[in-house]
């Protein structure tokens, strides 16, 4: 099965916590409490979400996080990426000269197109899409090109 770690699901859960105030300087006890998360888990997801520069930190009293930027301009795969590091669904797909098999792998293009279209999708999606209800009119727009022909 793929899917994203239990953290960087509980990432975009923190994300979207604090995407819901965003006037507010939310403390991390707030936001623990808010997502029923633990405490510990929340602080750690915080200062890495913070080094990734989605969140700014306040100190003092009055203290605690805010997005750095709006949340329509964060997109679920800079979260991801904050995490998990770059996207890819298999070692080719991130980077060349990653896999021994790479020259004479018959799948290596199709593996790419895939982790492309993975890619587009994350980025397609902002943190204030996560805040909306999911409906069924609610699209992506995902853009293929295989060969000569373009799908959407």
């Amino acid at each position: 099965m793929l899917r994203v770690s239990r953290l960087t699901d509980y990432a975009t859960v923190v994300m979207t916590c604090i995407a819901a105030h965003p006037v507010e300087v939310l403390s991390t006890a707030q936001i623990a409490d808010e997502t029923h998360l633990e405490l510990p888990t929340v602080s750690k997801l915080l200062k890495t979400l913070g080094h990734a520069e989605l969140v700014e930190s306040f100190r003092g009293v009055n203290g605690g996080y805010r997005l750095a930027r709006p949340a329509s301009t964060i997109s679920l795969a800079e979260i991801v990426e904050a995490l998990e590091g770059p996207i890819g669904m298999t070692e080719c797909g991130v980077a060349e000269g990653q896999c021994d098999r790479e020259s004479q792998c018959s799948v290596r293009g199709s593996w790419q197109l895939i982790n492309s279209v993975l890619e587009q999708t994350l980025r397609g999606v902002s943190l204030a899409d996560m805040l909306e209800p999911l409906s069924p009119k609610r699209k992506i727009a995902v853009t293929v090109k295989t060969g000569e022909t373009i799908t959407e």
